[in-house]
């Protein structure tokens, strides 16, 4: 019985030291900017969650497509119909690796995050430069990325080709606390 309580107490102490090792945020944001001669579009979307798991560097980060909030409810209503179709691709994926992560210190630096963004179920390699705060109860990263609309397979009809920009700006901004 004894052994039981040993066993039972290192198995609560690995998963919890495990859970310190991750940081989780469901309140970060994205937004995304598109300038045209014909018109500005932004969006912004303030529910994107995102995992960092601080032994080995990888982050991951999901996002409701139909989170983005746009100045006109017309072009939220195109964005999610017809653009990145959010009933049938609802989110967008990045997963990757903030690089050498375990040997940053507590100071805010530039990082480079390479990984995986899925849109509009096209995935493509990423790699950005991002401001990152690592501190023992935060790690706070913030950035932003182009994004090419045809590489995405998001078709743009004639009609409206010259109102979107064909590269948008993607920013993006996630205070990450420990999970637990």
């Amino acid at each position: 019985m004894k052994s039981y309580y040993i066993l039972l107490f290192f198995s609560l102490f690995i998963t919890v030291s495990n859970a310190q090792e991750k940081f989780i945020t469901k309140k970060g944001s994205a937004s995304f900017f598109s300038h045209s001669p014909l018109e500005d579009i932004t969006a912004d979307n303030d529910q994107v969650l995102s995992i960092v798991d601080s032994s080995t560097g990888d982050i991951a980060i999901s996002m409701l497509m139909k989170s983005f909030a746009f100045e006109k409810l017309l072009m939220q209503e195109h964005f999610n119909e017809n653009y990145v179709e959010s009933d049938k691709f609802p989110k967008a994926i990045f997963k990757g690796k903030i690089e050498n992560f375990s040997d940053l210190d507590n100071s805010k630096q530039e990082v480079t995050v390479k990984g995986i963004l899925t849109i509009h179920g096209v995935s493509k390699n990423i790699e950005t430069k991002a401001q990152l705060h690592k501190q023992e109860n935060n790690i706070t990263l913030d950035g932003d990325f182009p994004v090419a609309v045809a590489d995405f397979d998001i078709k743009i009809p004639g009609i409206v080709r010259n109102n979107i920009a064909k590269i948008v700006k993607v920013t993006f901004a996630l205070d990450h606390e420990p999970y637990k």
